[in-house]
């Protein structure tokens, strides 16, 4: 036999076996896929109830919709064609049920609330022109409607209060195109270079100086990708107050420093050569600087999160559970993001946590800078709920949710994908301790929580907006800023409003608030509010009495009327401030839930100027109030246009009433000073840009609830903690040794625009 026969045969068996390796490897791949285990999640909280809170459908839109127009014997336009003169729907919302009512059904104690619509119509074509609320049900076929403004508000509301319709910008835009530049043609053509195209305008509020002004400063910037930092120097103040398109006019403009009378003066001082000139360089359609488009070539892709035995958190419909949460979830058309009947291990620890309002003043040496004081709820933190891309504004395989709103039309508009929740794993421990003395062991908990996430992209800012769900049963409400900054075009004294970003660019200056109303029913609804801080008192030792020792004590105090409760921004507040049960844990402390705020805030507006009051819920970091069913938002959509006679005044809600063992609402306001610098070019990140309150059970459990967890690991020096049974972690290499199931990447964001 030849001796090398059987090392060619060793040689062959080894090729076959490598070949039929490398074609199961091809038909399985290298790892199997993950599969999603049994849900873990405790089957906590009724589907029908937290339905109490859900938005409407769009066929109960759809509904409310056909009802008005059938009910109210008057015409409705489409929202997206009417004139100010004409009569049509701005909104229709869920109204949300009465608390009492809703918390006697939750209890088991009550029948089911009607389910009910709140629909803001505009009528333009009548004697009196007026903004008129309706409450519209029972869903999902409507037999009744309801005028509730006077009751709502103490009397109509001026026609003049309502928010700015997008057909209303679109007229303007045409007024501006069609009017306005025509009579200033080689100022137009030869300095803007304009082409009917080429310019992008952005609106300031509010629109004058007093009740009854409908006069708004237009902004004027090269219309190119991220044309917010690319302004021309060119602004017109346009007063659309008349209900006849026909009778708008310029009443100012501004070029470069200079004001002027209307475009046909500037038209002249040009000819004349009696205006300085600044031509700015023009862009190309990307923006050049202000371009998102990355700047490097791809590299190792970025970490990314996933699940090897599937989600641990459940989503019905409107109802979250995940590790003892349960919560109901919903998206406001004005204010967005809101949460109801959050519990904790089966118990209610918060009835409703909302978002209220975003506030942005600004500063400048130009006319639409300086008069800017935006309210967002106003254009809609809801209504421009941006569809999120997965793998960046959430995590891949989050679950994404689908929001649907009635605004502006009268048809329901699908948003989607724009609510994402995911649990979290934060890659740092909910506490941990290694101990090298006496005993050796290592016990410790990752911190693993639940997001639920919406982003709002309200003009130029986007706004990332957090609840946080912990396994300790605290609560996390945060947002973070990104988007472009705000600008406007450098020339004279601008550097005293800000920093410049690039050639004619100054970022300017401006304020961030940011309000929440949080009602918290600590233990039930009747609270009292408390609140803990330290003293350094003097003592002598006494093992040494000639020695004095300075050593901290626990001051408290129980704070009992509204005005001790309310908390002006830049004051100082008690470092541990709490919503106290009327029960006591095993310890004999009363139960509790603690706010702590994170801020930066600037300062507030000062209090005499005729504004103020619109928004003087800024004044206060924090404010708690008897909670009224006639006090349900701490301002109004009504407030950017009239803030002068505001509709809502949230200063009115604070008048000494006593807040001992009471329903009590605390309304936070969190906030930071933006100066924009050369590092926001091309736009914000939201790093360092982030701010919120925690909700942190305070001796409200009798220990930390999450040494309950099933994520815990704990081991000793004499144990195997190598084995799988003895310790978690050396499970992951079986466990989580698997291919996630990516679905295909989609987005839906700029369809239906």
């Amino acid at each position: 036999m030849n001796p090398k026969l059987p090392y060619v045969l060793l040689v062959g068996a080894a090729v076959i076996i490598f070949i039929l390796s490398c074609m199961l490897l091809s038909r399985e791949g290298r790892w199997p896929s993950c599969d999603s285990q049994p849900s873990l999640v405790e089957k906590t909280g009724s589907l029908s109830q937290s339905l109490v809170f859900a938005d409407l459908s769009p066929e109960e839109m759809s509904q409310v919709v056909r009802y008005l127009q059938g009910h109210l014997g008057v015409p409705l336009v489409e929202a997206s064609r009417a004139r100010p003169s004409d009569n049509c729907i701005a909104s229709v919302d869920l109204q949300v049920p009465a608390k009492a009512e809703a918390l006697r059904f939750l209890d088991g104690a009550g029948a089911r609330p009607p389910r009910e619509a709140l629909a803001v119509l505009y009528f333009g074509q009548q004697p009196e022109p007026n903004i008129t609320e309706y409450v519209v049900g029972p869903l999902p076929v409507p037999a009744y409607h309801r005028d509730v403004t006077v009751p709502k508000y103490g009397g109509k509301v001026p026609y003049h209060r309502r928010p700015t319709l997008a057909v209303e910008y679109k007229q303007i835009e045409g007024f501006l195109k069609s009017q306005v530049f025509p009579s200033a043609p080689a100022f137009m053509q030869q300095v803007m270079e304009y082409d009917g195209a080429n310019l992008a305008m952005v609106t300031a509020a509010p629109r004058g100086f007093q009740s009854g002004d409908r006069v708004t400063w237009f902004v004027l910037f090269q219309n190119v990708s991220g044309f917010f930092v690319h302004p021309v120097g060119l602004e017109v103040l346009v007063d659309h107050s008349s209900l006849d398109i026909s009778q708008w006019a310029v009443s100012r403009v501004f070029y470069n420093g200079q004001y002027y009378r209307d475009m046909a003066q500037l038209e002249s001082a040009y000819v004349q050569g009696g205006i300085s000139v600044e031509k700015v360089r023009k862009a190309p359609w990307d923006g050049d600087f202000s371009s998102m488009r990355p700047r490097a070539p791809r590299a190792a892709l970025f970490p990314v999160q996933f699940e090897p035995q599937g989600p641990r958190y459940r989503v019905r419909k409107n109802q979250v559970l995940f590790q003892g949460w349960s919560f109901a979830f919903g998206m406001s058309v004005s204010t967005g993001l809101r949460l109801f009947d959050i519990r904790h291990k089966g118990e209610r620890v918060a009835y409703e946590i909302s978002v209220q309002e975003a506030l942005s003043v600004y500063g400048s040496n130009c006319p639409g800078g300086m008069s800017t004081r935006y309210m967002d709820g106003s254009f809609g933190l809801g209504r421009y709920a941006s569809p999120l891309v997965p793998g960046v504004d959430c995590p891949y395989l989050a679950t994404f949710v689908d929001t649907h709103a009635l605004s502006d039309s009268l048809r329901p508009k699908r948003r989607k994908a724009s609510l994402c929740i995911f649990e979290h794993n934060l890659g740092s421990p909910l506490r941990r301790h290694y101990s090298n003395l006496q005993s050796l062991y290592y016990g410790g908990l990752l911190n693993s929580a639940l997001v639920v996430r919406s982003i709002a992209t309200v003009g130029n800012y986007d706004y990332v907006w957090d609840f946080i769900f912990y396994q300790n049963g605290a609560i996390e409400a945060k947002v973070q800023a990104t988007g472009y900054p705000s600008s406007s075009f450098l020339h004279g004294d601008g550097l005293r409003y800000g920093n410049r970003l690039w050639e004619h660019t100054l970022g300017t200056i401006n304020t961030q608030f940011f309000n929440y109303k949080v009602d918290l029913d600590v233990g039930g609804v009747k609270n009292s509010l408390v609140a803990h801080d330290m003293a350094f008192e003097m003592t002598r030792a006494p093992w040494s009495p000639e020695q004095q020792i300075e050593r901290p004590r626990l001051t408290k105090k129980v704070l009992d009327t509204e005005d001790e409760a309310a908390f002006r921004l830049q004051s100082k507040m008690p470092r541990y401030i709490y919503f106290a049960a009327n029960s006591k844990n095993k310890w004999g402390h009363q139960r509790g839930y603690r706010i702590q705020i994170t801020s930066y805030a600037g300062d507030h507006i000062p209090e005499a100027s005729s504004m103020e009051r619109a928004i003087s819920w800024a004044r206060y970091q924090l404010a708690v109030t008897r909670r009224k069913e006639e006090e349900p938002t701490s301002t109004s959509i009504y407030n950017q246009n009239d803030p002068w006679t505001p509709t809502v005044a949230f200063a009115d809600f604070i008048n000494n009433e006593t807040i001992t063992n009471e329903d009590l609402v605390a309304w936070i306001t969190a906030g930071f000073l933006h100066i924009p610098h050369s590092e926001d070019i091309p736009n914000t990140v939201t790093v360092g840009n982030s701010v919120g309150f925690l909700l942190r059970p305070y001796n409200y459990y009798d220990l930390d609830p999450s040494i309950y967890s099933q994520d815990g690991v704990f081991f000793t020096s004499e144990q195997d903690f190598t084995a799988c049974e003895i310790n978690p972690l050396a499970c992951l290499p079986k466990t989580a040794s698997c291919l996630p199931n990516f679905p295909p990447f989609t987005y839906d964001g700029f369809r239906n625009m």
